[in-house]
């Protein structure tokens, strides 16, 4: 190497360890916040919501006072559908109830006070996703029973009237669409309930702030809500395979039996997870699908008079025709 071009190496070495540091222009720092402020960030932080935050009332009626406990008040109502937003909240701490009291108004005129455990029991957040979460939270064990016994007593009749009704997993058809679909409820219902035990405070904030994006949430949030997306893509290949497969009414109670199953799928998951039962039952439940699947999965004829799947050409054996 030249003489020149060390030189130009030892320049540009005592140029790059000796540069400036710029500390750049004195202003006040982005966090240099008032104490209102921080005590607002720290409130968000730990409930998850703060001033400014809407929330619509779902109880019959929400009583506000109009002034902190320790003065004389007297007592307003919101009603059920009403919307509200969060105009302040104040510490209380003589409060042995509960110390959070938040101020909510309705409009300029109706506003008031509330504890915050009374405040949450009765609205949710003015967000649709939330209020599905609350509807779906409140009802499902009712809606998913009352499924069950409509699938029981439907298929107990059509047995009466005609046998080999189909069902998944039993006597299913040649579609991989059903069986797919109850997998994923199962292994969706196991995450719901692992997130529950392992992340409550993460689902809490997903309920406050819920979002359809799966890349803009904490990866096991996004593995749950792209799971979600799954369920209604493959529900609906799953729904449109039975119909084409299946006559009308057999399709029809198909599918009622499969949304039966689902929901059986989803009680039995969510609550065994709770005991670490359901990660063992998940991985046989898989297995299970998966040989159920395959006995019909490899059928590749019909039988002429009856359509039901055959292994070989020749007599069926559900109902005697010969096939050729």
């Amino acid at each position: 190497m030249s003489m020149r071009k060390i030189s130009l190496v030892m320049l540009l070495a005592v140029l790059l360890f000796s540069a400036c540091y710029n500390h750049g222009q004195q202003t006040p720092d982005a966090w240099d916040l008032t104490k209102q402020q921080i005590d607002s960030i720290s409130f968000s932080t730990t409930h998850h919501y703060t001033q400014n935050y809407n929330f619509v009332v779902n109880t019959a009626r929400l009583p506000l006072a109009d002034a902190l406990p320790n003065m004389a008040f007297d007592t307003m109502y919101v009603v059920s559908g009403e919307r509200v937003v969060v105009a302040e909240i104040e510490i209380v701490p003589a409060d042995t109830i509960d110390s959070v009291w938040v101020k909510v108004a309705r409009d300029q005129i109706t506003q008031g006070w509330i504890r915050e455990s009374e405040l949450l029991a009765g609205v949710s957040p003015d967000d649709p996703i939330s209020q599905f979460i609350d509807l779906f939270t409140n009802n499902h064990l009712l809606l998913f029973m009352g499924l069950c016994v409509l699938a029981a007593g439907l298929y107990a009749m059509r047995r009466l009237m005609r046998r080999n009704a189909f069902l998944v997993h039993f006597h299913d058809i040649d579609s991989p669409y059903p069986t797919l679909l109850c997998v994923l409820i199962a292994f969706s219902a196991t995450l719901y309930a692992s997130i529950q035990m392992f992340g409550a405070e993460s689902w809490r904030h997903y309920y406050f702030h819920p979002s359809l994006n799966p890349f803009a949430l904490p990866w096991y949030l996004g593995i749950f809500i792209a799971s979600v997306w799954a369920i209604i893509i493959v529900g609906v290949a799953a729904l449109d395979d039975v119909m084409r497969r299946l006559p009308t009414v057999d399709a029809l109670l198909y599918l009622i039996g499969l949304t039966a199953v689902c929901a059986v799928d989803y009680v039995v998951f969510s609550l065994s997870t709770l005991s670490y039962i359901g990660y063992v039952l998940l991985v046989a439940y898989v297995v299970f699908s998966w040989r159920q699947y395959r006995r019909v999965a490899h059928f590749r004829y019909r039988c002429g008079q009856c359509g039901q799947p055959l292994l070989r050409k020749g007599a069926c054996p559900h109902c005697g025709a010969i096939n050729q």
